[in-house]
């Protein structure tokens, strides 16, 4: 054996081209205990790569260096089983994982108790809860109108009040009043304006709707006429009306439609007839504006009181 055989330790030839594998042709050691042929690489002299050179083509790699590097398919062969086996191990968890979840979800209390039954009894409740909601706020929209058409009628009832009190008061003398009339002048001689003439002259006025009305002297002095109002003769001459001495000539302003106030004063026989019978004269004059401006005391009544 030669040296090359000693080296090598395979006890074949060694190949005259460096990195070619042991045995004939590229063939493995047939020997049983033959060391493999990558063990060996690190023993065998590597040469020096030779530079390369422009336009000289590399050599094409020999049949066995093919075999060689086809030698890491069983490497490739394992990366693909590990990679199976992790698939199927996060399958299994993943199946694990279901089943736990389907055994939770069968065992919760809260779906278990939702039973068709169960459903039924809460949608009724919800139903009941609904219409007791929408009842009360029927009610509260209820007591609303009924706050708003309180106040309303309130508000009518305080207008209506106010009215009927300033009537009153006008009625009664304790509030000046202003509106269509006349204005009539009584004069003449004592006995043609006496207290008689005058009392026959308001009563025509009265009837024929006369609101207001007050009487006034030759010195400016006046009194409201309201119903409880008398007049005497004076002694000496001229008028006492409510306690207040009156001379003439006499001027009465009266609110009222005038046209049907000055008919009343000259109906046939009426105060216009009689005053001019005793040589007096009575004169109405129209006014858009008639103030009866005078007031009266308020009464203090003692014995009536209202019917209840």
């Amino acid at each position: 054996m030669s040296e090359e055989h000693r080296e090598t330790g395979t006890g074949w030839p060694q190949p005259a081209e460096p990195g070619r594998p042991s045995g004939p042709a590229g063939e493995p050691d047939p020997r049983p205990d033959a060391p493999d042929s990558d063990e060996l690489s690190p023993l065998a002299p590597v040469e020096p790569a030779a530079p390369e050179q422009e336009g000289v083509p590399e050599p094409a790699e020999e049949p066995g260096a093919s075999a060689a590097g086809a030698e890491p398919a069983p490497v490739s062969r394992r990366r693909l089983t590990s990679a199976g086996a992790m698939i199927a191990v996060l399958l299994a968890l993943l199946g694990f994982t279901l089943v736990v979840q389907l055994k939770t979800t069968s065992t919760d209390p809260t779906l278990a108790a939702t039973r068709e039954e169960d459903l039924v009894r809460i949608s009724s409740d919800l139903d009941s809860r609904e219409r007791r909601l929408r009842q009360d706020i029927e009610a509260l929209e209820e007591s609303q109108r009924q706050l708003r058409s309180g106040e309303q009628g309130r508000q009518a009832a305080l207008e209506e009040a106010t009215r009927r009190a300033d009537e009153l008061g006008i009625l009664a003398g304790t509030l000046p009043a202003v509106g269509p009339g006349l204005s009539v002048r009584f004069e003449g001689p004592q006995k043609a304006i006496e207290a008689e003439r005058i009392l026959d002259a308001v009563q025509e006025l009265r009837g024929a709707g006369a609101e207001a009305m007050q009487i006034a002297g030759a010195d400016g002095t006046a009194v409201r006429i309201i119903a409880s109002t008398y007049f005497v003769d004076a002694p000496g001459g001229g008028l006492v009306v409510d306690g207040r001495r009156l001379t003439g000539p006499y001027v009465i302003s009266v609110i009222g439609d005038p046209a049907t106030l000055r008919t009343a004063l000259n109906i046939p026989g009426g105060v216009v007839a009689s005053v001019e019978e005793a040589g007096g004269n009575v004169t109405p004059v129209d006014s858009e504006a008639v103030e009866v401006s005078q007031l009266h005391a308020p009464i203090k009544l003692e014995h009536a009181r209202p019917v209840s």
